[in-house]
């Protein structure tokens, strides 16, 4: 098989990123690393034709004498026991604008892949290392991208990201618009309730709650009672007054005889 694909940056770059094992592994698209295995070493969806197949296996890429890159890989389906095995040329060409990466070799497969069309296979081989060189040119781009552009894009974010709208802020709505500020607005205040009610009465509040009704309403005064203890109050006295009187009258009698 072959396969080439361009990407706009630089071979130099490239190639240091292909000299780094945990940047290759970043650029294989959708590959799940193993903790504490190999960068290249995990778990890979491979989408071919409406089919997806997951695979566990590893990849090797080492450097040629004449500026090869060899790349050999094998893995095994998660859920079954077909087996894919590679063993792949990269060779990196200096093009106006970038580089082109070209894919030579062979792999080989039994199992599910097996069962499907050859040429949905090719296209999905294709789509594979279509996305694993952009991936790399992306992150040799990130990685190579000065300092002062990101504080410049930093600030530039700061600049264009809109004010956060504060509670001190916000509208207060029309007092029409709301019922409690119109029952609020409509209730007098004391002291204007106390000057209404002297001016329509004519006397103070004071004198309005604690006056006695007049007229058809006053009310009717109780009888008036005499105590029992009022009347002996008054009778020992005259008791006294009519027995002195007694007295007197006697001893008159007595010395006209």
């Amino acid at each position: 098989m072959e396969h080439e694909v361009f990407v706009p940056v630089p071979a130099e770059r490239l190639r240091e990123a292909l000299a780094d094992p945990a940047r290759i592994a970043r650029a294989v698209p959708g590959l799940q690393q193993d903790a504490g295995a190999e960068p290249v070493t995990g778990r890979l969806k491979v989408r071919v034709g409406g089919h997806t197949i997951t695979y566990r296996g590893s990849a090797r890429l080492s450097g040629q004498d004449d500026g090869s890159y060899a790349i050999e890989g094998d893995a095994t389906e998660a859920r079954g026991t077909g087996s894919v095995k590679l063993a792949l040329t990269l060779r990196l060409r200096d093009t106006d604008g970038g580089t082109t990466l070209t894919f030579e070799g062979t792999a080989t497969a039994d199992g599910r892949v097996a069962e499907l069309a050859g040429d949905a296979v090719t296209s999905a081989v294709g789509r594979l290392l279509n996305r694993f060189a952009e991936n790399l040119g992306a992150e040799q781009e990130g990685a190579e991208e000065p300092r002062g552009a990101e504080v410049a894009d930093a600030a530039d974010a700061v600049v264009e990201t809109p004010e956060e709208s504060s509670v001190f802020d916000a509208e207060v709505p029309a007092p029409g618009l709301d019922p409690l500020a119109e029952a609020e607005a409509e209730e007098p205040a004391p002291a204007e309730a106390a000057h209404a009610r002297r001016t329509m009465i004519g006397r103070s509040a004071e004198e309005v709650d604690h006056a006695p009704p007049r007229g058809r309403y006053a009310p009717v005064p109780a009888p008036q009672t005499v105590a029992p203890h009022s009347t002996l109050r008054w009778a020992a006295p005259a008791a006294a007054l009519v027995l002195a009187s007694a007295i007197v009258v006697g001893r008159v009698l007595r010395k006209r005889r």
